[in-house]
């Protein structure tokens, strides 16, 4: 399965933390999936951490280059992405989150999120 990490998760699941969850870690782990990154999650990162975010405190060059040495497909933002963000619902305001889950849809991957509001929009998107 092609899995798609949302942000946090992404940063969560370098660091090592204790908040990706049990079933993120164990999906993520798993062999027979495939782990994508967005560069959307890399903008969101320089531009959280050049407002001084304390959970965005990391370089994003050192994120892509870790992410790519342990596997990591990378996903550009493609005109599709973008259009789809129009077609949803307007259930979440971030415009990073929002072009995740237009990226799942278009894509047909699944987005790993332990957003709750993220999982609330329809398509291919679990809540870990």
């Amino acid at each position: 399965m092609k899995l798609l990490l949302d942000t946090h998760l992404l940063l969560w699941s370098i660091s090592d933390s204790s908040r990706l969850s049990r079933l993120a870690h164990t999906l993520i782990g798993d062999t027979e999936n495939e782990a994508h990154f967005s560069v959307v999650s890399l903008w969101e990162i320089v531009i959280k951490t050049s407002r001084g975010k304390w959970d965005f405190k990391v370089d994003a060059a050192k994120v892509r280059r870790n992410l790519l040495n342990n596997g990591y497909v990378e996903m550009p933002i493609v005109s599709s992405h973008v259009i789809m963000v129009s077609t949803l619902p307007a259930l979440h305001r971030d415009p990073f989150d929002r072009l995740l889950v237009a990226q799942a849809r278009v894509e047909g991957i699944t987005l790993l999120t332990a957003d709750s509001k993220i999982a609330q929009y329809p398509g291919p998107i679990q809540k870990v």
